[in-house]
């Protein structure tokens, strides 16, 4: 089922059987770099378990992405609780495959789920957060029209966290 489509994309719920194709980026040192480490293949598992989990509990987690030329799946993203200091907040993340690096898939995804944080979650702010390393997924934040929140701490490294507040959506 498709949670969420844009002009070259469709979001839907991870399913144990994309664990095969989610590895091509979860368990990619390159992809992985900003990350303690690549997953296993366990871990992976644990990972859409951990997002079907959420899906029951928050109505959303991270979806697989998928490029509607040929149906083929190039990642995951979408909205999590995470905490950032003491405050538990929903999040966008998003993993791409590398092959499909720098075509604009992960802005256009992470586009599309803040709008849906907002329209449908009827979220009042979204976050994102990463290293102070990882460029390219601030810059992808920047898109989706966040800034800097705050810098702190997690699993001995600096993190940025950004956000984005709901002002352009109907609230009723």
């Amino acid at each position: 089922m498709k949670i969420i489509e844009t002009k070259r994309l469709y979001l839907k719920e991870l399913v144990l059987e994309d664990a095969e194709e989610l590895s091509k980026v979860l368990s990619d040192p390159e992809s992985m770099q900003y990350y303690p480490e690549p997953f296993s293949k366990d871990k992976v598992k644990k990972w859409i378990k951990w997002n079907i989990e959420n899906y029951k509990r928050y109505n959303h987690g991270l979806w697989a992405v998928i490029l509607k030329d040929g149906d083929k799946f190039i990642g995951d993203c979408g909205i999590t609780m995470q905490i950032i200091e003491n405050e538990t907040v929903p999040e966008i993340g998003f993993h791409i495959i590398k092959n499909y690096w720098n075509k604009g898939y992960a802005t256009e995804a992470a586009i599309a789920c803040k709008d849906y944080a907002f329209r449908v979650l009827k979220y009042p702010k979204i976050f994102s957060y990463t290293t102070v390393k990882n460029i390219p997924s601030q810059k992808v934040a920047e898109k989706m029209g966040m800034q800097e929140y705050k810098i702190f701490e997690k699993n001995g490294e600096k993190q940025i966290a950004q956000v984005v507040f709901n002002t352009g959506f109907n609230k009723s």
